[in-house]
């Protein structure tokens, strides 16, 4: 396994490999980093991973400070799984004096956590598409955990014509349904408790469904109460959103959607999401 931290190195190293998956993170990995690392070299024959917490993605009142670090455990971690290369470039390297361009998303990241985190998938498109253009891959690896980054995502390539395909990879989740996160280890133990009824509301409301409920008020409406009983956890939404633009649904009737929460536990945000599609339920 090939570590390199400067973009020309990359380059460089990168001319040796045929195709490559890349699996863009910004490290203390976890076994949902992990599956898309032997995915990406099962499809693509190599796999490349980044390791880089991009600080403008960040606002002021969050946590890049304590963001969860362990370079050397995700190396070894990243090199027991297979990886052939890891790009881990400092933020110099990858903002260099006189940076100024950002990528502007449009709607699709000014609602739910483009709301709360303004200019976060602007950060989040500016860096994906830097690493896209160093490591020249052509698939690149997420997790449908984070719904709303994989769906901006897909847009970014899309409109840009990149020369790469998008894999969103479903969520990877403990035992007992909480979806697998590096700030999990913020939550204290009565958290991390309480912390798998975020599943366990997304799975009440897609049993409703399954018995034939439709309406976006009523299948959200669940998940709200549901996370309303858990104390010490505060509701930052519940919506039904279109699974290709993320715009709110009146209904599941049609395409896919994502049923998504996000809630606070003290000062760590969790969120889940579950895709439903209708052709999959039984009838109305």
């Amino acid at each position: 396994m090939q570590v390199i931290s400067t973009i020309d190195g990359f380059r460089a190293a990168r001319a040796g490999f045929g195709q490559l998956g890349l699996v863009p993170t910004m490290g203390f990995l976890h076994e949902g980093h992990l599956s898309l690392v032997r995915r990406a070299r099962g499809e693509c024959g190599a796999a490349a991973a980044s390791i880089f917490v991009n600080p403008t993605q960040f606002a002021p009142t969050e946590d890049l400070a304590r963001y969860p670090r362990d370079v050397e455990r995700d190396l070894a971690l990243l090199r027991e799984a297979g990886t052939d290369l890891v790009f881990a470039p400092d933020v110099a390297e990858m903002y260099p004096s006189g940076f100024a361009t950002r990528i502007e998303v449009g709607a699709i990241g000014e609602r739910l956590e483009g709301a709360i985190r303004p200019g976060h998938f602007s950060a989040v498109a500016t860096v994906v598409c830097k690493l896209l253009g160093i490591t020249r891959p052509e698939r690149a690896y997420f997790g449908q955990k984070d719904a709303q980054q994989s769906v901006v995502v897909r847009r970014v390539v899309r409109d840009l014509d990149l020369p790469v395909e998008i894999v969103v990879a479903p969520t990877v989740r403990e035992a007992d349904g909480l979806a697998l996160s590096s700030r999990n280890v913020y939550l204290d133990p009565a958290q991390r408790a309480a912390a798998p009824a975020l599943y366990r509301a997304l799975c009440a409301a897609a049993g409703l469904a399954r018995d034939g409920e439709r309406r976006a008020r009523v299948l959200t409406a669940a998940v709200r109460d549901a996370v309303a009983a858990v104390p010490g956890f505060t509701l930052d939404y519940a919506s039904l959103v279109d699974a290709g633009s993320f715009a709110d649904r009146d209904t599941l009737a049609g395409a896919p959607a994502f049923l998504v929460v996000a809630v606070r536990a003290g000062a760590t945000r969790l969120l889940d999401n579950l895709l439903l599609d209708e052709r999959e339920l039984p009838p109305g």
